[in-house]
């Protein structure tokens, strides 16, 4: 018994007389497949790469252009406050040494101060001046006896004296430090070599 033969003709048949057209081995290759998508695992395109670029780059400059107005903001606000600083500095200073004014005023303000009242009124202001001095940090510098330093004492003089030399022997005026600066120089007479 014979098969019966499909009468269409196979793929690489041709009729007689014509040359056959080579036919791709498997057609699914050769088709275009159509887009999947970024995600398809193909290669972006110069145009996506560029809009991509292009989008990061305007998220970076709209970034850069929202810390420089914040860095602007932050500048401007610290040139206030130094500004506000310089001009109220000594407020606190100020505000204490309105109660020794007070205290002045008030004594001056007695009819017949007897010396004793006076003298307890100038004490208890002085109490009030060394008391503010304290708070603010601004302290004496008496260097009676000790070497002198010329970055805190000014020499007026120099004396013979039984001292070692360059010893300040006499303090003219207190010199005052604030905070560890220097404000104003002591004035001082300083023993001379050689004066045994």
């Amino acid at each position: 018994m014979q098969e019966a033969r499909d009468p269409a003709p196979e793929l690489n048949e041709t009729p007689a007389g014509e040359l056959a057209v080579p036919q791709p081995q498997s057609p699914k290759q050769t088709q275009p497949q159509p887009d999947a998508g970024p995600d398809s695992g193909r290669a972006p395109t110069l145009e996506e790469q560029l809009k991509k670029a292009e989008l990061a780059a305007a998220e970076h400059h709209d970034a850069w252009l929202r810390a420089r107005a914040e860095s602007d903001n932050i500048r401007k606000r610290a040139q206030t406050e130094i500004a506000s600083a310089h001009r109220f500095a000594i407020e606190g200073f100020a505000t204490e040494l309105l109660a020794v004014k007070d205290s002045l005023e008030a004594a001056l303000a007695v009819e017949n101060p007897s010396a004793e009242s006076m003298k307890s009124g100038i004490e208890i202001t002085l109490k009030q001046l060394a008391a503010a001095f304290e708070r603010f940090n601004l302290a004496e510098i008496q260097p009676l006896g000790q070497k002198f330093d010329p970055h805190r004492h000014q020499a007026i003089s120099t004396v013979a004296s039984d001292a070692e030399p360059n010893t300040v022997v006499q303090v003219l005026q207190k010199g005052y430090l604030l905070h560890d600066r220097v404000i104003r120089p002591a004035l001082v007479i300083v023993s001379k070599a050689g004066g045994n």
